[in-house]
């Protein structure tokens, strides 16, 4: 089931992308999960539970059937958001399964529970994350990272995490979440984009005592080998089911804000994060009509005529080279749609991290006003980032 799953993502993951970049130049990058050599002494002889979904592969095989195969003993399964098959809709609640390969109870974290219980840890020695992410602060592995540490801390039980590259690692920028804002898509005072991979992020998590009071994570990361931050790094399965493709990878952490308005995201299409429009939007040369599909069940304007913008011919490499992210879209359709009273919603702010982003577009702030209105904070950010990079930086 598992190899089939993989398989059938991987060809759709690649098929969506631009050929141009498939597999551009890897640098033979190996993902710690590869490293079998270096964590099966870890694992040999004792009861393991993996936090898992569709991206934990090895090769082109899931982590559970390569370490099954090589006699480890997984009592347990727990999953993300979007679930194990990584196909449920964003902010659905994924219910547990019953079991994997006829003999693994498969657990959910995005449910009522975001974290695992004493119950689920008490047949438990030692836990692996294996997760890949994409370096954003409101993609939500992140938060349960946070919540997966937090147990194993208070078990005392050893959390492996199998490092994967960051494909947004390249760069650092956008507001730094504060206190006031945080929720299950900002648990941490970092910026939008942190240029760190999961196991970096772990470590942070750990050093910042960012846990709560004493709590510190018995925590081991196994390296991914010929890794550094600004290697380009083609993803081979889709990380979740509306990021298709390297270009919505890219764009994600620009029009990812658009969700906090009444604007679509292309969620309903074959392209999500790769367009935004609106009913009534004022420019018509472009449109596309949300529908119900596996990753959307009730996108927004649903059924509905979209105009907008197209940006699935946007060069990868030119998305890339800007290093930052581009508020130039959201300034230019909150001004397109006649600056409605309504272009926002409350969720903004959290995907912000802040009040003052809003206002600001609100307030006719330039895209350069806005950019260095957080510079303060990144440059802060990026010295508690420092003690907790594991490869090579771009700075």
């Amino acid at each position: 089931m598992a190899i089939r799953l993989a398989a059938i993502l991987m060809i759709f993951f690649l098929a969506s992308g631009n050929n141009k970049y498939r597999y551009a130049d890897n640098h033979n990058i190996m993902p710690g999960a590869g490293r079998t050599a270096i964590y099966l002494p870890l694992l040999a002889g004792k009861k393991v539970g993996i936090v898992a979904n569709n991206t934990s592969l090895i090769n082109n095989t899931h982590l559970v059937d390569s370490l099954q195969k090589l006699g480890i003993n997984i009592i347990s399964i727990f999953t993300p958001e979007h679930g194990f098959a990584g196909n449920a809709d964003a902010g659905e609640p994924v219910s547990d399964s019953s079991v994997f390969n006829d003999n693994i109870k498969i657990i959910s974290l995005y449910n009522d529970n975001n974290k695992p219980s004493a119950e689920d840890l008490k047949n438990i020695d030692i836990m692996v994350f294996d997760i890949q992410d994409v370096g954003v602060r409101f993609y939500t592995y992140i938060s349960t990272l946070h919540y997966v540490m937090e147990a194993c801390a208070r078990a005392k039980m050893t959390l492996v995490v199998l490092d994967r590259p960051d494909p947004n690692g390249y760069y650092v920028d956008g507001p730094v979440l504060q206190a006031e804002f945080i929720s299950f898509v900002g648990m941490h005072p970092v910026p939008v984009v942190y240029g760190m991979t999961i196991g970096e992020y772990a470590q942070m998590i750990n050093g910042e005592r960012w846990l709560g009071g004493s709590l510190q994570c018995p925590l081991e990361v196994v390296l991914c080998a010929n890794y550094r931050h600004d290697y380009y790094y083609e993803l081979p399965v889709s990380p979740s089911p509306n990021l298709r493709n390297m270009r919505a990878v890219y764009l994600y952490p620009s029009l990812c804000l658009f969700e906090g308005t009444v604007m679509n995201v292309g969620r309903g299409t074959d392209f999500p994060f790769q367009v935004y429009g609106h009913p009534a939007y004022r420019e018509k040369d472009f449109f596309y009509i949300p529908q119900r599909t596996g990753g959307a069940k009730n996108p927004r304007h649903r059924d509905t005529k979209c105009y907008g913008v197209d940006l699935r011919n946007r060069d990868i490499e030119s998305i890339r080279n800007e290093k930052q992210i581009n508020l130039s879209y959201i300034i230019d359709a909150y001004q397109k749609m006649n600056r409605p009273k309504n272009f926002f919603t409350d969720y903004f702010n959290y995907l912000a991290g802040n009040d003052i982003l809003k206002k600001q577009i609100l307030d006719g702030f330039s895209e350069e006003q806005i950019r260095n209105s957080w510079q303060d904070e990144l440059s802060y950010f990026k010295t508690i980032r420092r003690k907790y990079l594991l490869y090579p930086d771009f700075e």
